[in-house]
């Protein structure tokens, strides 16, 4: 179920270069790479994001603002987008600079409300 939510989302999303399912333990449950996520390391990169949205959660609960929905990251050669699933999880893809945010944004939406009551404690 998991990989096909990813594909679906992989092939919606112009410039997608992948998609993953991550835990906050850095570990990714499921994945759909194309070949230039697979080059780029996106599974390595998605990991080490962990921590961000770790000290996003802290952040948002210490200043009385809630909870983490979506975190952004534009670099250089990839716009990579987070949208939790769970406090333990999040659906992370990655896109091209070109890349269709709008899109992106929408189809982590639309995941979300697919897998969500998967990760429900």
């Amino acid at each position: 179920m998991f990989k096909e939510v990813l594909e679906t989302i992989v092939e919606h999303t112009e410039g997608s270069l992948g998609a993953l399912i991550m835990g906050l333990d850095g570990i990714a449950v499921e994945r759909s790479l194309k070949k230039e996520g697979q080059d780029a390391n996106l599974d390595v990169a998605a990991a080490e994001f962990t921590s961000l949205v770790k000290n996003a959660q802290r952040a948002g609960r210490d200043t009385g603002l809630g909870g983490v929905r979506e975190l952004v990251i534009s670099l250089d050669d990839a716009v990579v987008l987070m949208r939790l699933l769970s406090q333990e999880y999040f659906v992370v893809l990655a896109i091209s600079p070109e890349g269709n945010l709008g899109r992106a944004r929408f189809e982590l939406r639309k995941a979300e409300l697919q897998i969500a009551g998967e990760f429900a404690v």
